[in-house]
């Protein structure tokens, strides 16, 4: 296998995208986005997206790309992402992926088991029954309808219950019958490198981006998607607080607070999740020459 997909990953506010120029710029390539949500194009402030400097100093793919009216899953991230590559390795031997999206992440190096596309209308369903009568509700039908995976979820996770529940209405069986979670083998080689800092210097860091993306105007653009908001798409950390204050629930200042808290909680769980995977190669930010050498002497070995 002459192709390679260097996936750089880590933590929200970690620094992922300055250095992910820097790489692609050495390589003389582009970069792959595996981030949930700058994949949609009504959502710019809360989700990071790069500036536009930066998206013009390197071509990137699936940034702002999707509304957040369709259904973008894990599995249409992989073959979308697949289809991409197999484009652009016809001219590049590598590519960049980039993201912290843990299950995104997975799906393109590992796979993911094909689950059928969920009919608008069923959704909507789901959507107005987990806003009427709660989640709680959802979480009863998902232990009736699969016992197996309610035992096995993480029932805090409302995506992922909904997700589930959608699944079984609309194929008649349980979730977890459909899951096989088979590694499938991939025509590229892939060299994961993972950024991390300090966990106070990360923290800090998390606390001021969430500063400067209320500076540059998170509360107008959540604002403007406030009617959207029981979309799976803006279910995620920096509008669903927010919303929750736009609700007359919370203060601005609880609100930005929460967001802080919540984005912090996030990186702890996307490094819990990272750390158990043994084929990562850990970094500071600021390793820039260490990182590009450790890439070009995979390459090399793999070659």
């Amino acid at each position: 296998m002459s192709k390679t997909l260097i996936v750089l990953l880590g933590p929200t506010g970690v620094g992922k995208t300055d250095l992910s120029i820097k790489i692609a710029q050495h390589f003389n390539t582009v970069i792959s986005s595996s981030d949930s949500r700058q994949v949609y194009r009504e959502m710019s402030i809360g989700t990071a997206v790069p500036e536009k400097e930066q998206l013009e100093a390197v071509k990137h793919h699936f940034i702002h790309t999707h509304s957040i009216h369709d259904y973008f899953s894990s599995y249409e991230c992989e073959q979308q992402t697949l289809e991409l590559l197999s484009n652009l390795y016809k001219e590049k031997d590598e590519v960049l992926l980039v993201g912290g999206s843990m299950m995104y992440i997975d799906a393109i190096c590992n796979g993911i088991d094909e689950i059928p596309t969920i009919d608008p209308e069923l959704r909507n369903e789901v959507v107005e029954r987990t806003k009427n009568e709660g989640v709680e509700s959802l979480r009863m039908q998902l232990k009736q309808l699969d016992p197996v995976f309610y035992n096995q979820v993480d029932l805090k996770n409302t995506k992922r219950v909904i997700h589930a529940v959608e699944v079984c209405l609309m194929t008649g069986k349980p979730y977890s019958e459909l899951r096989t979670n088979t590694r499938k083998k991939r025509d590229f080689n892939i060299i994961k490198v993972g950024l991390n800092r300090d966990r106070a210097e990360l923290y800090s860091r998390i606390n001021s981006r969430v500063d400067l993306m209320m500076k540059d105007g998170l509360l107008k653009e959540a604002q403007a998607l406030f009617e959207y908001r029981h979309y799976n798409s803006l279910n995620t950390v920096g509008y669903k607080e927010l919303f929750e204050h736009f609700e007359g629930n919370t203060s601005l200042d609880e609100a930005v607070e929460l967001i802080k808290r919540n984005s912090r909680r996030y990186a702890k769980r996307q490094l819990s999740w990272f750390n158990r995977d043994k084929e990562i190669e850990w970094f500071h930010p600021d390793q820039e020459d260490e990182v590009i050498q450790y890439i070009e002497n995979k390459i090399k070995k793999e070659a």
